[in-house]
């Protein structure tokens, strides 16, 4: 079966690669991408062969198939430019006012740890890095109910203290 699919696949690659290929860099605009998405579509193909399902008029099927797969790119690119201005971007240089403001407040945060004992820190230290409770709690030698109580209270205090330095709670 599988050198039956082998040849069924190579047959068609041979037959339709070209033709779908400029299919794709018309509807892509891209040939790079076309070859990419005419490489997935006969991928696609060796895949439903090997499972006994092959295509009566193979080049409808990878038309089609290389067609709904360039649309899919087309749809994740709009996502994608849609979604790019939420990204942080690393290297961006702030402005005189974002990195006074961001001086501030991590200098204030300190002053706030600061006020807090050696396990209180570490609580909300390893919590910040997304430790779970009963992990807080045995590497501060505490019981989760314990570490509980510790992590609402520190909290509570450095949310204090970063109101005293004017910034919301």
């Amino acid at each position: 079966m599988q050198d039956t699919a082998g040849r069924v696949v190579e047959a068609a690659f041979i037959e339709h690669h070209a033709a779908l290929e400029r299919r794709l860099t018309v509807i892509c605009r891209d040939r790079e991408a076309a070859q990419d998405l005419a490489q997935e579509a006969f991928l696609r193909l060796a895949g439903e062969v090997e499972a006994g399902r092959i295509p009566e008029d193979p080049a409808a099927w990878l038309q089609r198939v290389g067609r709904n797969l360039a649309m899919s790119r087309g749809r994740h690119l709009q996502v994608v430019d849609r979604r790019s201005g939420e990204l942080a971007r690393p290297g961006v240089e702030t402005g005189p006012e974002e990195a006074t403001i961001e001086r501030e407040t991590a200098s204030a945060a300190v002053r706030a740890l600061g006020g807090l004992s050696v396990s209180e820190q570490q609580a909300l230290v390893m919590a910040a890095y997304g430790c779970g409770g009963s992990e807080i709690a045995a590497s501060i030698g505490r019981t989760p109910g314990a570490t509980r109580t510790l992590l609402c209270r520190a909290r509570g205090r450095v949310r204090e203290t970063m109101l005293l330095y004017g910034f919301p709670g």
